[in-house]
């Protein structure tokens, strides 16, 4: 797909991920990209999702809205985190194939993997378990978009592709500490600590799971590239592929903040998943990414940002 010359929509697009989306596909020269705002589509609904598509003509769908969130978000609301993701998945992708979109680029999520997956996660594994309970019905939303996509090509020769995306991280990322994820977490706590003079923090679980992260620019790059030259029913990993465990990141995070108090590891609070990292050669073969933002280069940007904007956050 020529994206300079594509109309595009790209759901999520005033998000933290989807506004690297917007500004890489105006860097590349397209002038044709709508970002819907769910006061004018609720992508919930099927009358708004037609609209959308009469109104934009797109060729080219980038589906990012979801309703995401942490450990504690995903297990207030299980409920809405897998009904909203499903019926955005299936109504966006229906009515893109109805009204003849050129190309559908589902985003879908490492939570999608069973709880106990080898590492690195092989995409072959992802039917070989339940995912982690906490996040479960937001992984398991998700992964019906990948359903979804492989049957519309099987059936109707419809071109949507799917990617499975590491936890993301960067400037502009969500640190409410009702919904963030853990990067965004630990910065906030760990500067407030450091405003107040707090000399410890309380952190969930015991440290010990791992995880990956992928900077934010990095992963907008990723899905221009699958954009532009992945067409095949595979999912697709998109990680740096490297692992840290959680007190590690807690150590960097301080050094970051420069927080110099003690980590207290509350073991009555979940850790989520034992270890999550990805096997992203798929991704290298099939489109030609590779990240290549240093995680510590990266966490210093986040940090720097927030550090300017968290009065407003």
């Amino acid at each position: 797909m020529e994206l300079s010359s594509a109309r595009v929509v790209v759901t999520g697009g005033a998000g933290f991920l989807g506004r690297r989306v917007v500004a890489r596909l105006e860097a590349r020269g397209c002038k044709a990209i709508t970002v819907p705002r769910s006061r004018d589509y609720d992508l919930r609904d099927r009358a708004a999702v037609q609209r959308l598509y009469r109104d934009a003509r797109p060729d080219l769908v980038i589906h990012l809205a979801a309703v995401v969130g942490g450990i504690g978000a995903n297990g207030a609301h299980p409920g809405r985190f897998f009904h909203d993701n499903v019926v955005m998945g299936i109504e966006t992708l229906e009515q893109a194939r109805l009204a003849g979109v050129e190309k559908f680029v589902g985003v879908g999520t490492i939570c999608s993997y069973p709880k106990f997956t080898a590492v690195p996660f092989r995409e072959d594994d992802l039917w070989n378990g339940y995912p982690e309970e906490t996040n479960a019905p937001y992984g398991i939303a998700k992964k019906m978009l990948l359903v979804q996509s492989q049957a519309y090509r099987a059936e109707y020769g419809f071109n949507a592709i799917h990617l499975l995306m590491v936890n993301l991280y960067g400037p502009g990322d969500n640190f409410d500490p009702e919904g963030s994820h853990v990067i965004p977490a630990l910065i906030r706590k760990m500067t407030e600590a450091v405003a107040s003079g707090a000399r410890e923090v309380s952190l969930w679980g015991d440290g010990t799971p791992t995880r990956e992260f992928l900077y934010v620019d990095d992963a907008a790059d990723a899905i221009l590239l699958a954009s532009e030259r992945y067409d095949g029913s595979d999912p697709v990993n998109v990680g740096s592929g490297a692992e840290i465990r959680i007190d590690e990141l807690a150590r960097h995070v301080g050094l970051a903040v420069g927080f110099t108090g003690s980590i207290v590891w509350d073991a009555t609070k979940p850790n989520g998943q034992p270890r999550r990292a990805l096997d992203t050669s798929r991704a290298a073969a099939a489109f030609g990414f590779r990240a290549h933002t240093p995680f510590d280069a990266g966490l210093r940007e986040t940090v720097a940002w927030y550090r300017v904007n968290q009065d407003r956050r």
